[in-house]
């Protein structure tokens, strides 16, 4: 048996650096600001500390354009290397600097914002430069130095003139990524992933109007002058203290994240957090629809103010992924391209922990202004309402804010509810019979004839409300969902005295028999009850149960939810002591009393919106001639 090192050379892993160190070129850009971005807080905290003896001034990175002589430029006013530096950092493949100085100063640069995790960020610019140079002046009262490098395992270094401190990364840019010189595509790219970054970023320059002196004449133009046009914004909201921020900040960061978006937030929830990890933030509750799909990645997730993504699953809870906002942390893992997540215990401990502010917070809305909040809830039912259905700590907190409407909009929490309705709305088995409705105006003959007995119906219209129904009938005891329409409400809820019926057994027998000549036995079941005889003659129902399975189909498709097709499976209750039922038992034409079956089965079809089609145009056709 034989036992070695295997070998990995420069030779071998820079080719591949060079083409598969990201999956997207573009971030090439973002990888170099950072880069400079942590140059230049080094020289910050050095000079607080007092180990630079350098005057740190207001450094800012700047980004030129040589479309003519196909080069970038990314320049900074950072601590710069010597060439000793630059052997090290730049020729040593993967050894990071920012690691290395972390390690350094660990207790005083706790907080100094460095963003560095990588030491192959740098080479990200090969994927799109023939060639690169570094030009770079250190601190240090050392010779600048100048790196030169064609894309190959070969390099020079030089002295070179430089007399300012800090590095220009001189890009030449290769043929087939020619975007990169154009100043709208770097415009893109430093709004994506440099927005907020905490250096100023100059790419070129604007004109700014300046006051008009006050002899000038009304005719006369403003004056104008050319400033510095910074792109980003140092210091955004999310790095503050919420004690520092009035609602009108909040307001206005929201509108810095999305300039598109004219209607403004519900409200919103502050991170800030430091043990046992680092993340801040700012999330924000929008109006949302009934639509959960399309509401999806707009958080963006943030590493010491350079963007990484705006998928963040993993880290924010599936359900809160509707919401909008930031969050940034240095402690969740990256791969080497920052752009995909690594789920391990840091990322579960980050996404309970939101889980639980967001909780809390709308636990506090809730107690401090139900009123407000109740305004609120159709704008924010459908997150929380997901949020009890897949998360079971957050169902646990649920309790104390979630609310139930009902048809005449009026709110229960769901304690309040069961107060409510005890006594009056239990099934022959005891258990509080939860009334609710999911389209007023569909289910609004069913909805009447409930609130006609005194019974409350709760309107229950979100996506989810199958899936959330059968969590809740089964964490909670003695308690049952009915929608209205799914079985008549007599045979629902336990009634004192039971309706006597005016037909015999024997015409019963009769009676359904005639009814099931005409009524398509393989998708109605036909049941005679004895009702009221103000009740509708025939009642076309839905069994719990399918009708559930039904909608938890259609809502899932083929994922989270998603099951087998399932068959349309009817009740069609007929009310045995309504004057028309007993009209057609005593019919005695068969076409007659076939042509009374059908337009009475019709028109229980159209008040369920069962009716469609050709079946649709036989109703009206028949209903004229009925009328003639």
């Amino acid at each position: 048996m034989a036992t070695g090192s295997i070998n990995v050379s420069v030779e071998n892993i820079f080719p591949l650096i060079k083409k598969f160190l990201y999956s997207d070129h573009e971030i090439f850009l973002r990888e170099l600001i950072s880069n400079a971005t942590d140059a230049t807080l080094k020289l910050k905290h050095l000079t607080n500390i007092g180990e630079a003896k350098v005057e740190y001034g207001n450094p800012q990175i700047e980004i030129k354009v040589d479309k003519e002589n196909k080069k970038l430029h990314i320049i900074d006013q950072g601590l710069g290397m010597t060439a000793e530096e630059v052997q090290k950092y730049i020729n040593e493949v993967a050894f990071s600097g920012a690691e290395e100085f972390l390690e350094k100063y660990k207790d005083s640069a706790k907080d100094s914002g460095i963003i560095g995790h990588f030491g192959l960020g740098f080479y990200s610019a090969f994927m799109v430069a023939d060639k690169v140079e570094i030009i770079t002046k250190s601190y240090k009262d050392e010779p600048a130095a100048h790196w030169t490098c064609d894309g190959s395992t070969s390099y020079t270094l030089d002295t070179h003139d430089k007399a300012e401190r800090g590095s220009e990364i001189i890009l030449h840019i290769n043929e087939e990524e020619g975007e990169f010189l154009e100043d709208s595509k770097i415009s893109e790219l430093l709004t994506k992933y440099n927005k907020f970054m905490p250096i100023p970023i100059k790419f070129g320059t604007k004109t700014e109007t300046l006051p008009k002196p006050e002899d000038a004449k009304e005719e006369d133009p403003a004056p104008t002058q050319e400033v510095d046009n910074i792109i980003n914004n140092p210091n955004p909201a999310w790095t503050k203290q919420p004690a520092d921020l009035k609602d009108e900040d909040y307001k206005g960061f929201y509108r810095e994240l999305y300039p598109m978006q004219f209607e403004e937030p519900l409200f919103n929830i502050h991170l800030n957090v430091d043990y046992p990890f680092n993340l801040t933030g700012i999330l924000y509750f929008p109006k949302l629809g009934q639509d959960m799909s399309i509401q999806k990645d707009r958080i963006q997730l943030y590493q010491n103010q350079v963007f990484v993504t705006d998928n963040v699953e993993g880290i924010v809870p599936e359900f809160l992924t509707m919401l909008r906002g930031v969050i940034d942390s240095p402690d969740i893992p990256l791969n080497v391209s920052r752009s995909y997540l690594q789920a391990d215990g840091a990322v579960k401990k980050i996404s309970s922990y939101i889980t639980r502010k967001v909780a809390d917070k709308l636990s506090s809305l809730f107690k401090n202004d139900r009123e407000d909040f109740e305004k609120k809830w159709n704008d924010i039912k459908v997150v929380i309402e997901y949020g009890m259905l897949s998360e079971d700590k957050f169902f646990e907190k649920a309790d104390k804010f979630a609310l139930f409407p009902t048809v005449d909009d009026t709110y229960f929490t769901f304690e309040e509810l069961q107060e409510k309705i005890k006594g009056n709305q239990t099934d022959k088995d005891d258990k509080l019979v939860i009334l609710y409705a999911s389209n007023k105006d569909e289910q609004h003959a069913y909805i009447t004839a409930a609130k006609d007995k005194g019974y409350e119906v709760l309107l229950l219209d979100s996506p989810i409300v199958s899936h959330l129904i059968q969590k809740l009938e089964t964490s909670k005891e003695n308690i049952t969902f009915a929608r209205v329409d799914g079985d008549h409400i007599d045979n629902l809820i336990k009634k004192d005295e039971e309706t006597i019926s005016k037909l015999s057994d024997e015409e019963k027998e009769v009676l359904k028999t005639d009814l099931e000549k005409v009524i398509p036995t393989s998708t109605y079941t036909v049941q005679l009850e004895a009702m009221d005889s103000n009740a509708s003659p025939f009642i076309i129902t839905q069994p719990e149960f399918m009708r559930r399975m039904k909608e938890m189909q259609q809502t899932g498709g083929g994922g989270m939810f998603g099951m087998g097709n399932m068959p349309e499976m009817y009740n069609l209750i007929v009310n045995t002591n309504h004057e028309l039922i007993s009209q057609i038992k005593d019919t005695k034409t068969e076409k007659k009393k076939e042509r009374l079956i059908k337009q009475s089965l019709d028109l229980a079809r159209l008040s369920q919106n069962l009716l469609k089609g050709e079946e649709l145009t036989d109703f009206i056709k028949r209903s004229f001639e009925m009328i003639k």
